[in-house]
């Protein structure tokens, strides 16, 4: 058996491209279920959020499923578009990578948490699926304890860097007083609801809450001193906005250029500062050119991003190592499982053995024989019967001078010089 990985990241491909391959909710079932189907496949698990999707499979040996092009067909992409993109890694280093990513060192914000959450999200949904077995959901769960012992040994969480964080940092740039601002959050998932929070610490004049699902952005609303709108009532609060931040799992864009240039109009030109956390995203890039609009997605907040880093590069190196040392546990536990069938085997003789000489001494006893004789033949003929075959490979093993075998053997009895 084998561990795959095959992702495409934040590193490897820009915004459009990640977003061609990405899963919603509603895809994630059927995607599931097409790619457990290939010949070979046992197990299969599927992440995918705004910076990452990634295809994670327990394959048999003599696999020759192709989920490189598994996954051009389920997005109808053209074959080999998305290989230059790709990554690839297996066994060992798929074990590495899933915990580096559960512990956020592979995120573009290193450390955040969020990962974690999305992570579960895929265990969860590959479990309904079922599509998850004993190997792919011990290693999630696995990775879950890593994520939770980086969190708690060492400071990598401790600064409050998020996506959401360097959004509201670069408006605090751009607006120096954001309490005579107003702000307009469109979804309100977790992204949007950090960014809720960390614009109300920092003292923003208004938020208003849109969402599909009005009962929800109430929710959030309130926890915020806010004000909630639904989805379809967006275009017309725009023009209030001085700030924007949207985070929606729409497949396709929520806000065209000719919305925002009516809401500029209405606004007297007055700017808009834009950032587009989805992916796909929720902004049409054309709004861009638009004058007095500074639009932003996800891979412009790199920058922002990187200065809020280095307290956070330390506390990787110590998550560094406690990843290494969990990934040698987990691939030792790997290693166990090829010992089970060889376990259940021996145990399968030994119970045949014992079941058939104790028959046959039950019927010694019947017929009147002295019970000690009996008991005394069925533990020497057990005796022999068991050790037999492994008595003559170790002889066997003496004339081919092969210590190996021998040294085997005094470990697996534990005899001691």
């Amino acid at each position: 058996m084998q561990l795959v990985t095959i992702g495409i990241n934040h590193t490897t491909a820009p915004v459009e491209i990640r977003e061609q391959i990405a899963f919603d909710a509603e895809k994630l079932p059927s995607a599931l279920a097409s790619l457990h189907l290939l010949p070979g496949v046992v197990e299969t698990s599927i992440i995918s959020t705004c910076n990452r999707t990634e295809i994670y499979c327990h394959i048999s040996d003599d696999s020759d499923c192709d989920i490189r092009q598994w996954l051009h067909d389920f997005h109808q992409q053209p074959t080999d578009l998305l290989n230059q993109y790709l990554y690839q890694h297996h066994d060992k280093d798929a074990i590495h990578h899933l915990f580096r990513v559960a512990c956020g060192l592979d995120s573009m914000v290193l450390g955040e948490p969020q990962i974690l959450g999305q992570i579960k999200t895929a265990y969860s949904q590959a479990l309904n699926a079922k599509t998850l077995g004993k190997t792919l959901g011990r290693l999630f769960q696995h990775a879950f304890t890593v994520a939770k012992q980086v969190r708690t040994d060492t400071e990598i969480g401790s600064s409050p860097v998020s996506v959401a964080f360097a959004a509201v940092s670069l408006a605090k740039q751009i607006f120096s007083n954001l309490a005579d601002s107003t702000a307009l959050l469109i979804g309100a998932g977790e992204t949007i609801e950090l960014a809720a929070r960390h614009l109300h610490d920092n003292g923003i004049g208004r938020i208003i809450i849109a969402n599909r699902t009005l009962e929800r952005a109430h929710h959030l609303a309130e926890q915020v001193n806010g004000y909630a709108i639904s989805l379809s009532e967006m275009p017309n609060h725009l023009a209030e906005a001085d700030i924007v931040i949207s985070s929606t799992a729409s497949q396709l864009p929520i806000l065209g250029k000719g919305t925002v240039e009516r809401a500029l109009k209405q606004r007297k030109r007055r700017p808009i500062f834009m950032v587009d956390i989805a992916v796909p995203r929720d902004i049409e890039a054309e709004v861009s050119t638009l004058e007095d609009i500074y639009l932003y997605c996800v891979d412009d907040l790199h920058e922002i991003i990187e200065e809020n880093l280095q307290s956070r590069r330390d506390a990787a190196l110590q998550a560094e190592d406690i990843v290494e040392t969990q990934v040698e546990n987990f691939t030792a536990w790997l290693r166990t499982q090829d010992a089970v069938p060889v376990i259940r085997a021996i145990r399968e003789i030994a119970e045949k053995e014992s079941e058939h000489l104790l028959k046959k001494s039950l019927k010694q006893l019947e017929l009147g024989h002295d019970a000690e004789y009996v008991l005394n033949e069925l533990a020497r003929t057990l005796t022999n019967k068991l050790l037999h075959e492994p008595s003559r490979q170790l002889r066997q093993s003496g004339f081919n001078t092969d210590n190996n075998l021998i040294e085997a053997a005094r470990s697996l009895f534990n005899i001691k010089d």
